[in-house]
Formats: structure tokens, C-alpha cells, sequence
């Protein structure tokens, strides 16, 4: 009878001890505090930004490298599934629009390589020298990269799916398959 009564006595205390003791009530509609304005830019916080920029756009170089070599190798694809007599009617003109996009968004990448030249705001070494020119390049920067993202990003997935639509509706034959080299297994 002790051990029942000790044990319903510990399972209450537990439960009592797992419920908040404070309330908590939110602000009525007459509530006329005003919410705390956007503080300046530090320094420091420019730099962070200014170092983000800039690695976003060393991606974004590399993947404007690697598009001429993209694009030539699926139209070379292309052009192999043509001669097959293969309908690749939906995957040109995912490359065709990919392309497009890549040739619009050239002329904004290389705006935004002037932007970084000229790094108004940050010294050589991107410190903070004016605080109000250096958040003027970030914004100008970023909206750039949002910009060329924009205009790629859906082409790029259109082409994506062109070509998974493609290779599903064209899988690879079984001579190709017994073509490939034989490795003995051991």
C-alpha cells in the first residue's frame, strides 16, 4: 500500500512539474509600441556580405564556364539521336531556350565583373572605407545574381526534364548494353 501511494505521489509531482508555471499572453490591438527600425549596416556585417557576393559569383563564372561545353555536348547528343531518327523535337527546344537564357544573362555577368572592379565602398582587401557605397554595391551585386539566376534557372530545369523525358521515352538499346566490355568477376 506504501509503494502504491508513493508511487502515484511521484507520477503527480512529475506531472505538476512538467506544466509551465508562467503565462504567457500576446500584446492587445491597442498595443502602441512600434517595432524597432531597421538598424545601419555595421562594417563588419558589409564585409560578411561583400565575401558572400563574391563567392556567389565565382559559381555563378563556373557555371557560365561549363555552359558552352554543356550545351555543345547535349547538342552533339542531339544531333547522334537525329541521324537515329529519334524525335528530339522537345530537347532542342529546351536547348534552344537554355541558350537564350545563358546569351541574356551574359551581358548582366559581365555588368556585375565591372561592379566588382570598381568595389566602391571596400578597399583592396574588401574593409569597409564608406559604409553607404559599400551597401550600394552589395544591393547591386545581388540583384544581378538574382536577376541572371532568374533568367537561367527555369531553363535549366526545362532542359533537365526535356532530357529525362527523353531518355525515358528512348532507353539505351540492349546491343548497346552487350556492347560495353565484359569485366570478369571474381
Amino acid at each position: 500500500m506504501f509503494k502504491k501511494f508513493v508511487l502515484i505521489a511521484l507520477v503527480a509531482a512529475l506531472s505538476l512539474a512538467a506544466l509551465p508555471i508562467s503565462s504567457v499572453s500576446a500584446a492587445g490591438l491597442g498595443d502602441e509600441t512600434t517595432p524597432p527600425e531597421k538598424k545601419e549596416m555595421t562594417g563588419e556585417r558589409l564585409e560578411k556580405l561583400w565575401e558572400r557576393v563574391l563567392n556567389v559569383n565565382e559559381r555563378v563564372g563556373k557555371r557560365f564556364e561549363r555552359a558552352d561545353k554543356v550545351t555543345a555536348r547535349i547538342q552533339a547528343l542531339i544531333d547522334k539521336a537525329n541521324e537515329k531518327g529519334m524525335d528530339t523535337a522537345a530537347v532542342q527546344a529546351a536547348l534552344d531556350s537554355f541558350s537564350t537564357s545563358i546569351a541574356e544573362a551574359r551581358p548582366i555577368y559581365e555588368n556585375a565583373q565591372s561592379v566588382i572592379a570598381a568595389h566602391e565602398g571596400f578597399d583592396e582587401d574588401g574593409k569597409v572605407v564608406d559604409a553607404k557605397k559599400a551597401a550600394a554595391t552589395v544591393k547591386s551585386l545581388r540583384a544581378s545574381l538574382k536577376e541572371i539566376r532568374t533568367l537561367t534557372s527555369e531553363n535549366g530545369k526545362a532542359l533537365r526534364e526535356a532530357i529525362k523525358a527523353f531518355r525515358e521515352a528512348n532507353p539505351r538499346s540492349e546491343r548497346a548494353e552487350a556492347e560495353k566490355p565484359a569485366f570478369p568477376s571474381h
